[in-house]
């Protein structure tokens, strides 16, 4: 298995899959690690603590999408919940575009979280941001709708990244699969 690769193999599909279960859970476990920060930045004004989740889960994204996504430690803890269960292998192509987008929103959340530790006037930005990447994880988390994965469509038609020579598919069946 290739270290610098997001999926894996199933014999049978034409493209590399995650494991829905398993993506649902490290979803999961950002979303108490993001809702943690949020309840310690609004009622206790303790904004080190949303510096230091964010600056966790932008190294989590990052792991997952510059490195291999087994490395990643919601990963590795999700798969330690979920052991056991039957796989539900879905396209791993649109997460990696929604992972990448969780980098993104985690990279701006840590960065206005270092303005916010000297001037608190920077809350409403910050605060802002981790309402909506809660309730892009809880999406995921709860109804297994994962948003990132609904805009991958867009950024192909829009050109923002190539077509794929097959279009996996999404959590739920939820997009349609083009053959090769």
């Amino acid at each position: 298995m290739p270290l610098f690769e997001f999926g894996e193999s199933v014999p049978g599909l034409p493209y590399k899959t995650v494991d829905e279960r398993v993506m649902r859970g490290s979803a999961g476990i950002m979303l108490v690690l993001a809702a943690i920060a949020m309840v310690n930045g609004f009622v206790l004004q303790n904004y080190i603590a949303v510096t230091t989740v964010s600056a966790f889960l932008m190294g989590n994204f990052l792991i997952g999408v510059g490195v291999n996504l087994r490395f990643a430690p919601t990963i590795i803890a999700a798969k330690w919940m979920v052991q056991g269960q039957t796989p539900i292998p879905i396209g791993a192509v649109q997460k990696r575009f929604a992972w990448f987008l969780g980098l993104a929103l985690s990279t701006a959340i840590f960065s206005l979280s270092l303005l916010l530790l000297g001037d608190a006037s920077w809350f409403q930005k910050v605060c802002g941001l981790c309402l909506g990447c809660i309730a892009l994880l809880y999406l995921e988390t709860v109804f297994g709708i994962c948003v990132g994965c609904k805009l991958y469509p867009l950024a192909i038609w829009l050109k923002l990244i190539p077509e794929p020579k097959v279009r996996p598919n999404c959590m739920g069946d939820s997009c349609d699969v083009k053959p090769s």
